[in-house]
């Protein structure tokens, strides 16, 4: 016998009739036949108690399931005598109620007399004459499912024979229990594949057009039955947000002909009576019932169509939301909130689809204005850049153009130097275009137009919070510039507290954020510009030593404009084209003694005070010829009472330019000493200035030493 836990106050159970063996076995076989044909557990306690009703004495029977994820059971089934209605499940505790005793041991309780201050069940079973009580486990090989229970009003109903009858019966019983639970879930798994494949195969069908299709309207057509499967909708539309009205548009649509007929060509939507439009702006998707229709001014058409439900969800794509689709039914019950999450991946991939269409659109668009606008969009490029080539022949550009086309394949530093105006950017731009660099970007910076305090940042980058107003992140010119070139116009200006880690990074090329203490490592190429004497500012503890030696690696002197004379006929020809092409003028002639002028005029500002002169004249000229104001470089107007300018005639003292006068004095100097610039009685210390200044002068001013036997 299996040990019983004899919960009563009786010193031995009461014992019931006795019932032949080969009658309990014979049940137990039936019982078992019940289970092996019986799927459904209200249909075996049915037939159960026809079976053993005649061999134990019980009011009802009762089977009582483990809750998951929790230590109590609940009574789920329940055969009585008398039907009456299965109370609504209430969690018993495993270690202080009958059931849960017996589910948590595994060993059957029985209890010959029932008080109503009991463990639980204990005063509902009072409440309905229960007397005695018997609970077994429902034991598998996996475990214990719960327990199997019968009642009696009779005190002392159950022997031990009864009870181990009910435990044989309990094992069958967890057997069935098991198989039902195995095939709900079985069944509950099919129908989740089932859904899951239906859905799959409708994004399927939706993607296959989303792929396929460009035109709005196609791809609405192709997309509509997926639509329908998805939630038997009787209408769709598809409608895109108008920036220019700040409405909706409906681009596409699926009616049936009773909607369709009457039905306007254009349609627009109000963003605050449409279903549309109140999604479009919360967002998020939407089912709207009849009343909620009848307080929208733009559904009165379709309620007059017979249109009971609505439903729209936004289309949502990472730039934003585009627009709305919108799905109406005739039955008020068509849609749920359980379909939305599919519409929501449906029209996710609609979304996709109309994005690409309209940038497919916009494309085009822009490429018809760009076939039309050629020349104008060349012409802002040019402007951008500055020059569309290197203007000129001159011996003096030909020499730096030499120079640029034997650097330009090496990733060495490049410094560039020159006067104000003179195209050092152009030169640069040129040594990137000449490398192998030339497809990663140009990233330049003048360091002279950043405040001394963001410096660093723009060089270098900074994190977030790094100091007041940094509220994100910054990638600096270096990092931007990681296998392209960083061109540094006016490096002079860089402050010397910045320079090491400039120094660094041209040396070692790693650096660190602002605010950040990871090490990061950029492979750009440095070209740096300036029009200050760097060995001058060296000397005068302003600038680094180190810095300037790394910097002046190649070092590229860009003439001055003067210095190319030969080269200004063409630039003036070359800009008065560029500025009469952009202003829609036509200029055919520029007089000779206003190119006669030009050519004179030493140009301290260089290439870029020329340019701005030529846009100034031809803004000025009203007529086929270009109209110079001569004024500007020094020049009296040609008038009736002025005689032309003679290009041979000496220049008098008050024709004297500073730039003449300063080359003359230091010219007469060099000449007194021989030439020689520094020591004691060098031109340096004569004229009260360093030696490294007076070669930058002299290098400015042109003058150099003329060559012995000239």
């Amino acid at each position: 016998m299996m040990p019983i836990y004899w919960l009563t106050t009786m010193a031995s159970p009461v014992s019931a009739p006795a019932t032949p063996l080969d009658a309990r076995y014979r049940a137990l076989a039936e019982v078992a036949g019940v289970l092996a044909s019986q799927v459904a557990l209200d249909d075996l306690l049915r037939n159960l108690r026809g079976l053993i009703e005649t061999l134990i004495p019980f009011e009802f029977l009762a089977v009582y399931l483990r809750d998951e994820g929790a230590d109590t059971v609940s009574l789920r089934l329940k055969e009585a005598r008398r039907p009456a209605t299965l109370p609504p499940p209430m969690p018993f505790p495993l270690a202080t109620s009958y059931p849960g005793r017996a589910t948590h041991t595994g060993e059957p309780v029985y209890v010959a007399h029932v008080a109503a201050d009991g463990p639980a069940p204990s005063a509902r079973l009072v409440a309905h004459g229960i007397a005695s009580y018997c609970a077994v486990p429902l034991s598998t090989p996996r475990g214990t499912l719960g327990a199997f229970a019968v009642g009696s009003k009779t005190a002392g109903a159950y022997s031990a024979d009864d009870v181990d009858f009910l435990a044989r019966v309990g094992r069958l019983v967890a057997v069935a229990v098991e198989n039902a639970q195995n095939l709900d879930t079985v069944r509950r798994q099919q129908a989740a594949i089932a859904g899951e494949r239906d859905r799959l195969n409708l994004l399927l069908d939706v993607t296959n057009a989303v792929v396929r299709e460009l035109d709005i309207k196609a791809l609405f057509r192709a997309v509509a039955p997926a639509l329908r499967r998805a939630c038997g909708a009787d209408a769709a539309s598809l409608s895109i947000f108008d920036p220019d009205t700040r409405r909706l548009r409906v681009h596409a649509c699926d009616l049936p002909s009773e909607i369709a007929d009457g039905m306007p060509s254009v349609i627009e939507l109000s963003l605050e009576g449409s279903p549309a439009g109140l999604v479009f702006r919360s967002g998020a998707p939407r089912i709207f019932s009849l009343p909620e229709l009848n307080d929208l001014p733009d559904c009165e058409r379709m309620r007059r169509k017979g249109i009971r439900a609505f439903c729209a969800i936004p289309l949502v794509t990472a730039q934003g939301t585009l627009g709305a689709l919108s799905l109406g039914a005739f039955d008020p019950d068509t849609f749920s909130e359980a379909q939305l999450p599919l519409l929501q991946q449906v029209t996710g991939q609609i979304a996709i689809a109309v994005g690409n269409a309209l940038s497919y659109k916009r494309i085009e668009v822009l490429n018809a204005q760009l076939a039309q606008e050629r020349v104008y969009l060349q012409d802002e490029i040019r402007s951008e850049q500055l020059f569309e080539e290197i203007v000129g022949r001159s011996a003096a550009l030909r020499r730096v153009l030499q120079e640029i086309e034997t650097v330009a394949p090496t990733d060495s530093t490049v410094l560039i130097l020159g006067e104000t105006g003179s195209g050092k950017e152009l030169m640069a731009r040129a040594i990137h275009q000449l490398s192998a660099r030339r497809d990663q970007a140009f990233v330049k910076l003048n360091c002279a137009a950043i405040p001394t305090g963001l410096l660093e940042s723009e060089l270098f980058g900074h994190e977030r919070g790094a100091f007041t107003g940094a509220i994100a992140q910054r990638i600096g010119r270096f990092e931007l510039a990681h296998q392209g070139t960083v061109f540094l116009d006016e490096i002079g200006e860089v402050p010397l507290d910045l320079q090491p880690k400039l120094l660094r990074v041209i040396q070692e090329r790693e650096f660190e954020r602002l605010g950040s203490a990871r090490t990061l490592r950029t492979d750009a190429r440095l070209i740096a510009a300036t029009n200050r004497d760097l060995a001058a500012l060296v000397d005068d503890q302003r600038f680094r030593q180190d810095l300037f030696y790394r910097l002046n690696v190649f070092p590229i002197q860009v003439p001055p404009l003067r210095d190319r004379r030969e080269d200004i006929p063409t630039l003036v020809r070359h800009f008065t084209q560029q500025f009469s092409r952009r202003m829609k003028k036509t200029i055919e002639t520029i007089p000779a003694e206003t190119m006669e002028a030009l050519t004179r005029y030493e140009w301290p500002g260089n290439i870029r005070e020329l340019q701005n002169l030529i846009e100034r004249a031809v803004i000025l000229s009203r007529g086929p010829v270009l109209d110079v104001p001569l004024v500007a470089v020094g020049a009296p107007r040609r008038t009736s009472r002025t005689p032309a300018v003679d290009p041979g005639a000496a220049t008098t003292g008050t024709d004297t330019t500073l730039a003449e006068a300063e080359r003359r004095h230091i010219v007469s100097v060099l000449r007194e000493t021989d030439w020689v610039v520094s020591g004691s009685n060098g031109a340096a210390a004569r004229l009260g200035m360093k030696r490294s200044t007076l070669q930058f002068r002299m290098r400015k001013l042109g003058i150099e030493r003329p060559r012995r036997g000239a």
